[in-house]
This record gives structure tokens, C-alpha cells and sequence, in this order.
């Protein structure tokens, strides 16, 4: 999609992205992967060098993904100075929830949009020795646990309520997502516009 932009020169077309992105506003979207959570960590490290001091503007709409690409996006969350608005736009399932609650600069949602939580999940098929798999369940628990650990963390829940909220798949609509602490607050796109 292109953006109509004016110069000295006229008119030129420009991806709507760069646009958005030169207004401080970043967007994770579909599958959140490697290659998706080092492109995030770019537009961080350059917004961050542009200006270090206004905020940055969010926006989520994922089913999830990869919990190691996830956990990358986090850890750039958490050690940026710049404030960091985060908004769920739609949905944020899985890891995509996490992203949304750990915002430390104002978590918010749009009245329709919902977060959902689970357990970590495997990603393939499992193959290999009864050792193999053992380790894999450890592995797995490992991560469980971390993950726990930082929605606690974010939601002010003891690590009990959220084992009982990701032992499935567990959808809470906007309200819900304010009253488990998942969010700060119900907004509309004035909120986002604002910047």
C-alpha cells in the first residue's frame, strides 16, 4: 500500500510502512518469527536513534508464533528507555498476548479485539528416544515456567491464577483483558492517533 507524500518536487508515492514508521508507529502482525522480531528490533534501535525521548507507538495483531522470536521481542520491550504504547488491534493470541502485557509505558485495546493464553506449545512433530522426549518435556516445563513468571509478573496474578488461565486456550475479550490485568485500558483510535 502507498502513501501520497508531498516534496519540493511534487508528489511521490511511499509505502504506507515508511510513513507509519517515520510517525513512530510500528506494527507486528501475522506470525511473529525470527525474521519478524529482528526487523522490530531494527525500528526500535532506529526510532531510538532518531529520538530517544518520544514514544513509540505498538500496534498488535498476531495469533503468535515462535516463543524464542517472542521472548526477543520482550527482552526489546523491557530494556528500552524509550517509552513503548503498546495496542491490541484486532487480536493478540499465544505469544502475541505476552508481547501486549508486558507493555510498561501504557497497554491498551480496542473495544472488539481480544488476547488469548495457552500453554507453550510443541511445534513439530515429536520423533527420537524416550530420553529425547524426556528432555524436550523438561525443556518445555522450563519454558512454561518463564512464561508464567513474566505474566505474573505483568498482570499482578499469582503464578496459581495464571496456571489456571493458560492450562487452554483461554479467550478474554477487552473487558476481561482489563479486569486479569492484561491491559491497562479500553481506547479507540483517537488513543493511537494521539502519538
Amino acid at each position: 500500500m502507498q502513501s501520497i507524500l508531498k516534496s519540493s518536487h511534487g508528489f511521490d508515492l511511499v509505502p504506507i510502512e515508511s510513513k507509519l514508521l517515520s510517525n513512530r508507529t510500528i506494527f507486528i502482525e501475522g506470525e511473529i518469527n525470527a525474521e519478524k522480531a529482528c526487523e522490530f528490533l531494527r525500528e526500535i534501535m532506529l526510532l531510538v536513534s532518531e529520538d530517544a525521548e518520544k514514544s513509540i507507538n505498538l500496534l498488535v495483531n498476531s495469533r503468535g508464533g515462535e516463543i524464542n522470536a517472542g521472548f526477543l521481542i520482550y527482552d526489546t520491550i523491557q530494556s528500552c528507555k524509550t517509552p513503548i504504547k503498546i495496542f491490541c488491534v484486532g487480536q493478540a493470541y499465544s505469544m502475541a498476548a505476552i508481547i501486549v502485557a508486558c507493555g510498561t509505558h501504557g497497554r491498551y485495546i480496542l473495544p472488539h479485539s481480544e488476547l488469548m493464553l495457552h500453554e507453550p506449545l510443541i511445534e513439530s512433530q515429536i520423533n527420537g528416544s524416550n530420553s529425547s522426549i524426556q528432555s524436550i518435556a523438561k525443556s518445555l516445563m522450563k519454558i512454561k515456567s518463564k512464561i508464567n513468571g513474566i505474566l505474573s509478573k505483568h498482570t499482578g496474578k499469582n503464578e496459581i491464577e495464571i496456571e489456571e488461565a493458560t492450562l487452554y486456550n483461554h479467550f478474554f475479550n477487552a473487558e476481561e483483558c482489563v479486569a486479569f490485568g492484561l491491559v491497562d485500558k479500553i481506547v479507540g483510535l483517537d488513543k493511537i492517533m494521539e502519538g
